[in-house]
């Protein structure tokens, strides 16, 4: 039995859902479905707890009633159209990455012959262009990237599967163009590699559609019946009875049919209420329609000597026989009857044996792709209309007589007889005698896998003749406990009849298949998917996606583009998922967009992870981000897609400038003070947050810890050009926030933030104010030397060098004291800073941050000392001892307690410092101290 054709086609294909793209690729089919009616009856997969707690409000997909107009059920050659196309010569599915598209590609068994026609010229001419690419397969489907985005924004509210029609036209469009690249480049290229992935994804999506249409369905179904449930249990508690048979009427519950059903009507009903044998049936429809598009055209370019005749070359055999009464060599049939072969034992003629083969062969392929009505034309063409009734009595009896009440006789369906001619095609599947694509044929459609199996060569081809066989048990099944068999049912074997199929148990019988080519397309990523989707189960398909990321070898980038899109999918139906197993897939293709630069998409798919996720994995992406002119532009994409960009800029300038840091290292070792690249990427970092005025403080607290590293390794270029990063505007628009906010005092960390800015600042000014005295110290005019008995032209001119060099002298003398109280006054701020001292905060109510207190304490340390040092080098060569010693007061000064950053050593070589002031200071006739000695 069929189930696959007009009798339970899918319930979800409707002229209306089918994309463009099968729209167009119809139009080449060689034999057109006839315009009959077909069922809507949907698929499902039977209720899971994750569904049955799915909300309606969640589903906002519009689903056709599962309930048909019935008497189309069993309109001969009836059958819907697919939902689209997977496109022709579909190679072998294996498991492939981005260096190596073409391990092992093979064609499937059902494959026909290329239909170029099907490109356009303008196909043709990008595949002409794209051949000058040095990977035309991937200059193709780049754009898919932000086409899926594109669909996934526009459709991310609503209308989940109108976005995944538009996913799997946008992958076929792409394998239309590979296509003719393909035929131009041939199937060693990378192109044949990317189509083959494509071609894979727009199948799974087509799948992936079907069944989950009618999931939803049944799950909001199941959640209006609970609303009404619980509706009328409160209003009417009397009547419980009545609420549980109104809930049956929606559900279908399964109950013995009276005999004077018909078996459609039964059947019917079966389909209405049992999940599992919808699912089943879309599952044979998908595999259908995938091998229909793959033959496209095949067998209206097959020649058969046969034309009108059956067996045309054997009877004019026999004709000749007759006439010149000699015998033949080698012994044919002498009659022509359909079984007279295998009754009598004796051979056809070469060529009709060459034509039955080949026509068998063909049938097989037609009915492997749904197309029973093709198979059955074929056979009148070939003169076999006998084969062709074979073919016919599948269909499931139906007298609409008995219930239409009308006076006017209608037409009766179906083969009253079915059930013989069941038995029969069994007999005739087991007959070891018959051509094997003929017991193929025959075991299809009466349910005998073993025949089946034998000429099923690929993984798709042996899941669709299990779940084909598991359809028509399950309805034999329903008919025998309905009552609408006869007697002679029982001529099928008792293990057909007893068989317990599932779902599950299709997939274990192929893990355990004989074939290595079917084991390791078993083990393929795209069949893995399918099979999980299949069968429902998200946490094991999640479990395996989970084991990919972490294999050695790298997933190709259009499969972790799909993983990810399907994820989102499944979430937006509201199902129940494992979600660290979807963070790490989203993670994936967000790293991926990362490293191939997808620079606009990366914001959208990082807004889908939780939000801690989200800001970490952002962050990560604008480290990359090294051109000025595109890091507004991904904080503006990151402001859209709702990420918080003061959490990812902070993280980004933190990330960076605590690479690779250490311990604050003691100034007086000997350290590279020159700026490093890697200084360099921390001095730019803090770009990251002066775009947005509102994150003026955080930019503040951020500059002052990245030079605080700086001054503490004595690179104060770097330290400079961190703090000119820094907006002259940062401090008053910190004070407008404030005022912005009604608070009369600023926060505390922002108070200190903007205290240490001003310390370091003072302590930059220092350094730069003791750099160019020491530069124009050491730049002293020489004086000229003299001329031992020089002419007197020679003197004149050597008084005149004279003049100028004391002129000079007295300039740079005069320029050097102005630096001098210009270093001294600056370093005096630093060291005398006001309130509290320099690098104290002022606000000790701040959130307590220990490894910022450390580095303060920590810089007072490092830098005090260093200034006095400086200062008192600059008082002693501007032979200023007496102020040197005044120095000695401040820092042993207990209002300033500067002693107490001075190590011992350090105030041991002060002291010594001071000793050579004091003797410079005695040798000018002066007291140690400078003051004039008392007589």
């Amino acid at each position: 039995m069929d189930w696959g054709q007009s009798e339970l086609p899918s319930p979800v294909v409707r002229d209306d859902e089918v994309t463009i793209a099968a729209r167009r690729r119809r139009k080449k089919v060689a034999f057109p479905s006839p315009g009959s009616g077909s069922p809507n009856i949907s698929m499902a997969t039977p209720a899971r707890s994750h569904l049955r707690n799915t909300p309606a409000s969640l589903f906002r997909q519009a689903v056709t009633p599962r309930v048909p107009d019935v008497s189309t059920i069993l309109a001969p050659g009836g059958r819907t159209p697919r939902y689209t196309h997977t496109p022709r010569n579909v190679a072998g599915s294996l498991n492939l990455d981005d260096s190596d598209w073409t391990a092992s590609l093979y064609t499937s068994p059902v494959s026909g012959l290329d239909n170029t026609s099907f490109f356009t010229e303008d196909i043709g001419n990008i595949s002409s262009a794209l051949l000058k690419e040095d990977d035309p397969g991937e200059a193709v489907v780049v754009s898919l990237f932000p086409e899926f985005l594109g669909a996934f924004l526009k459709h991310s509210s609503s209308a989940v599967f109108e976005l995944l029609e538009d996913y799997q036209t946008l992958c076929q469009d792409k394998v239309d163009v590979l296509q003719a690249v393909v035929l131009r480049a041939g199937q060693s290229s990378k192109a044949a590699g990317v189509r083959w992935l494509l071609q894979q994804e727009s199948c799974s999506w087509r799948l992936i559609t079907s069944l989950y249409r009618d999931r939803v369905q049944l799950a909001m179904e199941e959640d209006m019946i609970t609303d009404m449930v619980v509706s009328e249990t409160h209003t009417h508690t009397h009547t419980h009875t009545h609420t549980h048979t109104h809930s049956s009427h929606y559900r279908c519950v399964s109950s013995p049919q009276v005999p004077t059903e018909s078996e459609k009507v039964v059947v019917q009903q079966l389909f209405q209420r049992d999940a599992v044998i919808r699912q089943s049936q879309l599952v044979v429809d998908w595999l259908e329609s995938i091998a229909q598009d793959q033959i496209g055209g095949f067998s209206d370019n097959i020649e058969y000597y046969a034309k009108d005749v059956c067996w045309g070359n054997t009877l004019h055999a026999l004709q000749m026989r007759r006439q010149s009464g000699t015998a033949f060599t080698v012994p044919l049939v002498t009659e022509l009857d359909p079984d007279a072969p295998l009754r009598q034992q004796r051979p056809l003629a070469d060529l009709d044996r060459e034509d039955d083969a080949r026509l068998l062969k063909n049938l097989f392929t037609l009915i492997r792709a749904g197309m029973t009505d093709e198979a059955q034309r074929l056979c009148m063409r070939c003169g076999q209309a006998w084969r062709a009734a074979t073919l016919e009595g599948w269909k499931l009896y139906h007298d609409p007589n008995m219930t239409s009440g009308s006076a006017e006789l209608q037409p009766v369906e179906g083969n009253p007889q079915r059930a013989v001619w069941k038995a029969c095609c069994w007999r005739m599947a087991e007959e070891e005698q018959l051509n094997r694509y003929e017991r193929a044929i025959y075991a299809s459609l009466s349910g005998n896998l073993r025949p089946l199996l034998a000429v099923c060569e690929s993984w798709q081809d042996c899941v669709w003749a299990h779940f084909r066989v598991m359809v028509d048990s399950l309805v034999e099944k329903e008919l025998m406990s309905s009552g609408m068999t006869n007697q002679e049912v029982e001529t099928l074997p008792r293990e057909y009849l007893e068989a317990n199929w599932t779902m599950e148990k299709v997939f274990e019988e192929l893990q355990a298949s004989e074939s290595k080519r079917v084991l390791e397309e078993t083990r393929e990523h795209y069949h893995v998917i399918q099979k999980f989707v299949i069968v429902g189960d998200l946490d094991g398909l999640l479990d395996e996606m989970a084991d990919w990321l972490t294999a050695s070898k790298p997933l190709p980038s259009h499969l972790l583009r799909f993983m990810a899109h399907l994820v989102l999918f499944f979430r937006s139906l509201g199902l129940a998922l494992k979600e660290e197993a979807c963070v790490d897939v989203l993670k994936a293709y967000v790293s991926l967009l990362i490293r191939d630069q997808h620079t606009d998409l990366v914001a959208s798919y990082v807004s889908q992870l939780p939000a801690d996720v989200a800001t970490t994995q952002y962050a990560t992406f604008l480290e990359t981000v090294t051109q000025p002119e595109l890091r507004p532009h991904c904080l503006q994409l990151a402001t859209d897609a709702g990420l918080d960009v003061a959490a990812i800029a902070k993280l980004v300038v933190e990330t960076v400038r605590e690479r690779d840091e250490g311990e604050f290292t003691h100034h007086r070792q000997t350290l590279e003070t020159t700026t490093t690249k890697d200084d360099l990427k921390k001095i730019d970092v803090i770009d990251w947050l002066l775009f947005d005025p509102a994150h003026r403080a955080e930019a503040l607290k951020q500059s002052n810890a990245i030079m605080r590293r700086f001054l503490a390794l004595q690179k104060h270029d770097a330290a400079k050009a961190v703090f000119s990063k820094v907006p002259d505007d940062a401090m008053k628009e910190i004070y407008s926030q404030w005022a912005g906010l009604g608070q009369t005092s600023a926060l505390a960390e922002d108070e200190n933030a903007i205290r240490e800015h001003l310390c370091i600042r003072a302590y930059l000014e220092a350094h730069e104010a003791f750099t160019e005295w020491f530069s124009h110290s050491s730049s002293a005019p020489q004086k000229p030397a003299p001329v031992p008995d020089a002419k007197f032209t020679e003197r004149v001119a050597n008084e005149m060098r004279e003049k100028e060099y004391e002129a000079s002298l007295a300039a740079w003398a005069c320029r050097r004291d102005v630096l001098t109280e210009d270093v001294k006054e600056r370093i005096y701020n630093v060291l005398l800073f006001v309130d509290g001292g320099w690098m104290v905060d002022n606000r000790q109510d701040s959130e307590e941050d220990s490894e910022r207190s450390h580095q303060m304490a920590a810089l007072r340390c490092l830098c005090l000392p260093r200034l006095s040092f400086l200062l008192l080098s600059v008082l002693q060569n501007s032979s200023r001892h007496q102020e040197a010693l005044r120095l000695a007061d401040i820092i042993s000064s207990d209002q300033h307690r500067l002693y107490r950053v001075f190590s011992k050593d350090e105030l041991r070589r002060f002291l010594q410092k001071l000793r050579e002031s004091s003797l410079s200071l005695l040798d000018r006739g002066l007291d140690p101290l400078g003051y004039d000695l008392q007589p």
